[in-house]
């Protein structure tokens, strides 16, 4: 498993993480008092943060599946999160057995579960790059440990650039910049443009808990696609990306305050 030079093994329990409150909305295990007190504020405040995590997932997996099925082979998931069955390897791996995947996250406790949840997968096709977004050059040099960027990579950052303020899009750009033709770009990210007011007031708790965060509207997360080519149907509500049953039947409960996107790098 790769893993970056000085990854720490302390959990710092005296503030909540993203990725735990992540998790607890999800219904896992893997979070604690200080995670589930903002969780269940930030769901007091905006009712749709539930159903949001599990939408975002649930697109995770169609877009995972989507580039797979397209012949892509090999997937850079940043901001992985604390892993949640079916994982993105598994979802590509089981399109095409061969695929190889590299998850990037700078939480301890996801480095743990990763080193659980890599032990015994087949060397070579899963591994774990513990660095943080902002350092790209880190994560690409480690990944490369993996992945061969000479060939078609899916590059994920699912539910994350709005934890990213305005730097995020020329961050985005490196990362971009190190995909050759082909390449795929997935993301989702909260979106004040669905209600609103839920939004602002979870938005108030991320930042006063210490974890900085950034809504965007259509068009300011549609920049993040610029030079790209967008695949259908284009920047949507997470839910209506190529929509599955289980996606049209959570519709019924109203619309998620997230879009999502997936690009062709030309």
């Amino acid at each position: 498993m790769t893993g970056s030079e000085a990854a720490p093994t302390r959990v710092d329990t005296s503030r909540p993480h993203p990725a735990r409150v992540y998790d607890w909305w999800l219904g896992g295990k893997d979070n604690y008092p200080v995670d589930e007190e903002l969780a269940r504020k930030i769901l007091a405040a905006d009712g749709t943060a539930v159903r949001g995590a599990r939408a975002n997932r649930r697109f995770m997996h169609r877009a995972t599946r989507a580039a797979a099925e397209s012949g892509i082979r090999q997937f850079l998931d940043i901001g992985t999160g604390i892993p949640t069955q079916p994982n993105l390897h598994q979802v590509a791996q089981g399109v095409a057995p061969e695929s190889k995947v590299v998850y990037a996250d700078n939480d301890p406790i996801v480095l743990r579960h990763a080193e659980a949840l890599l032990h015994g997968s087949a060397e070579g096709t899963t591994n774990y790059v513990h660095a943080d977004v902002r350092e790209p050059a880190t994560i690409l040099r480690l990944a490369g440990e993996s992945l061969d960027f000479g060939q078609p990579v899916a590059l994920s950052l699912v539910a994350l650039t709005h934890y990213l303020d305005d730097s995020a899009y020329d961050l985005l750009e490196r990362y971009v910049e190190a995909l050759v033709p082909g390449s795929h770009v997935v993301l989702s990210q909260v979106t004040s443009d669905i209600s609103p007011e839920g939004v602002a007031k979870a938005a108030g708790l991320f930042r006063q808990s210490g974890t900085p965060f950034f809504p965007r509207t259509h068009a300011e997360f549609s920049r993040f696609f610029d030079g790209l080519e967008l695949l259908d149907p284009g920047v949507v509500a997470v839910s209506e990306w190529r929509p599955e049953e289980e996606d049209l039947a959570a519709q019924a409960e109203g619309v998620v305050p997230v879009y999502a996107g997936v690009a062709r790098k030309l």
